[in-house]
């Protein structure tokens, strides 16, 4: 699973101008899926847990809106610290087959969910949404949280803006967000350079989104909040992927996502790749993968936004 490390806080925004378009991943193989499983609430969203003890003690029966949760395992972590006070986690996504993903993650008990004759339905529930436009009232949610979605969308400041009006009066909205051009990684193998650079951020590029999230994140905040810095806390935070079992998720992850399947392949030669390319890339993951000295880190930003 990555590895959180701390770091200062009150980062320096570069206003970016994102152009929206949504993602989609119903069609993300299993090794991708298990990947994004290993995160939790403990290792992808520390940043959040005090004010999330803080708000369970004035409302035991709090309530959480998870958007873009994918396969619902930071939800699901999220429902085990709520669930047992009469606490209330709702997941949202917008493709079906990946909340089925997540409702047959919640199934097996993996996060410590009760399950049977219906009880995990009282601590966590799933429902189709575009982040865009969230199907909720005004003022509903205490806390509204995402992780890793305005990294991979444009239009930021709407979704920042979205989650902020279905959340109540005093409550808060959290996210975390990659910083992908802060990707570092050792050794720097050939193959791994061309990966980040000519497929890693070309991609995300591409889909309106942005390569910068973590250090953005702060000014899509005020964009959204119409420019209150008093009510928004920032922070900074990182991944890291050094031990075996990590580096075997990872570069498993990465070759399945963008590099195995013959429609993916294709997509890549269309943007420019060649076959040749391709198969650098997924080498050097492989060596990468199975080097003792290998290491890979990547710096996230983070914020909570009082209403």
């Amino acid at each position: 699973m990555p590895r959180a490390a701390r770091s200062h806080r009150n980062p320096s925004p570069e206003p970016a101008a994102p152009k929206r378009r949504k993602v989609g991943r119903s069609a993300t193989p299993d090794d991708v899926f298990r990947l994004f499983e290993t995160r939790t609430a403990q290792n992808s969203a520390a940043y959040l847990l005090p004010a999330l003890r803080s708000i369970r003690r004035r409302n035991p029966r709090m309530t959480l809106l998870d958007v873009g949760c994918g396969p619902g395992s930071l939800s699901a972590s999220f429902a085990e610290l709520l669930g047992p006070t009469g606490g209330r986690v709702t997941a949202v996504d917008a493709s079906a087959a990946v909340l089925e993903r997540a409702r047959s993650v919640v199934a097996a008990g993996k996060y410590g969910v009760p399950v049977g004759d219906g009880i995990e339905e009282d601590w966590i529930s799933f429902r189709i949404a575009d982040a865009h436009a969230l199907p909720f009232g005004d003022d509903t949610f205490d806390v509204v949280h995402c992780h890793q979605v305005l990294a991979h969308n444009g239009g930021q400041p709407e979704i920042l803006r979205e989650m902020l009006r279905v959340a109540k009066p005093g409550g808060v909205v959290a996210a975390r967000e990659a910083d992908m051009e802060t990707e570092v990684f050792w050794p720097p193998l050939p193959g791994l350079v061309k990966f980040h650079n000519d497929l890693e951020l070309r991609v995300i590029r591409a889909r309106g989104a942005s390569t910068r999230s973590g250090r953005e994140l702060l000014s899509w905040a005020l964009k959204a909040n119409g420019g209150d810095r008093s009510k928004i806390a920032t922070s900074f935070s990182a991944w890291s992927y050094t031990e075996p079992e990590d580096r075997e998720l990872w570069a498993t992850g990465m070759i399945d996502a963008t590099l195995s399947s013959p429609a993916v392949r294709e997509y890549n030669v269309k943007s420019g790749l060649t076959e040749a390319e391709m198969d650098e890339m997924r080498d050097a993951w492989i060596e990468w993968r199975d080097r003792d000295d290998a290491t890979l880190s990547m710096v996230h930003g983070e914020i909570i936004m009082r209403k």
